[in-house]
């Protein structure tokens, strides 16, 4: 079956342009050098499924139009990530029900710590309505139709998920990914995987890094995400990819078989 996915955004922790910043790629006027915060809307079976919900979430949903939201699924419990959550109240009026909420038991404890209004029992008219459906390593059901299969990635020392849907996979903040967890991606048309910039970094994928990734698993085409300023324009990452590999931006729009 075909399913779609939308880059929301493909910027780092602190977007791009970053605040009070001069240099010439916050300063681009190029659509595709303004960079909100990770996340991926995915389309499968004609229901609406977002990857993270940062701070940019409310933005990111008007930008794209999108009505009705099915679930969100998170990576990790980083702020840039988590911060958007109170924003399915909107969701949750219009289907008036909870907003179903995939993540590891990790990421539970930090959004019952950051949203504890949420969680703490006194429940009252215009606080976001969470299901939590805990999720790991193993494959999980979306529906019937389809299957999320995680693939365990560290940022630094902290757990990550990315995750694959068919033939289609999306990593962010990622450094060390093992064997094991790598083998899990043979066989994809598309990956989404992230490179802050050039120069090495503790916790995520360099330039070089991604690429020499990339080379292992042979992804059909891939895109970079969760992109530095730091990194260039758009134009000039571009020029230093090889054929198969471009970098991501926001409102790019990709087709996948699940």
């Amino acid at each position: 079956m075909k399913g779609k996915a939308i880059v929301l955004g493909s910027g780092t922790s602190q977007g791009v342009p970053l605040i009070a910043c001069h240099c010439k790629v916050c300063k681009s006027e190029d659509l595709k050098d303004k960079r909100l915060r990770s996340s991926l809307l995915f389309q499968v079976a004609e229901k609406n499924y977002v990857i993270d919900a940062g701070p940019d979430f409310r933005q990111q949903m008007l930008r794209a139009n999108v009505e009705e939201l099915e679930a969100i699924i998170f990576t990790h419990e980083h702020k840039d990530h988590i911060a958007g959550l109170d924003d399915v109240r909107a969701y949750n009026y219009r289907s008036n029900s909870p907003m179903d909420v995939y993540c590891t038991s990790a990421v539970e404890n930090a959004l019952k710590n950051e949203f504890h209004y949420i969680f703490n029992g006194d429940s009252y008219p215009g606080i976001p309505k969470i299901n939590i459906r805990n999720i790991s390593t193993e494959p999980f059901n979306l529906s019937a139709a389809c299957t999320i299969t995680p693939i365990q990635v560290y940022h630094y020392k902290m757990p990550v998920l990315g995750f694959r849907i068919g033939d289609f996979a999306y990593i962010t903040d990622a450094k060390t990914i093992e064997k094991s967890e790598r083998e899990k991606l043979f066989g994809l048309d598309i990956l989404i995987i992230n490179a802050l910039h050039e120069s090495p970094h503790i916790s995520h994928f360099n330039l070089k890094e991604a690429l020499e990734f990339i080379a292992f698993i042979k992804p059909k085409k891939a895109y970079l995400t969760h992109i530095s300023h730091m990194f260039g324009k758009h134009t000039d990452i571009q020029a230093l990819l090889p054929p198969n590999v471009y970098p991501a931006f926001d409102g790019l729009e990709i087709d996948f078989n699940y």
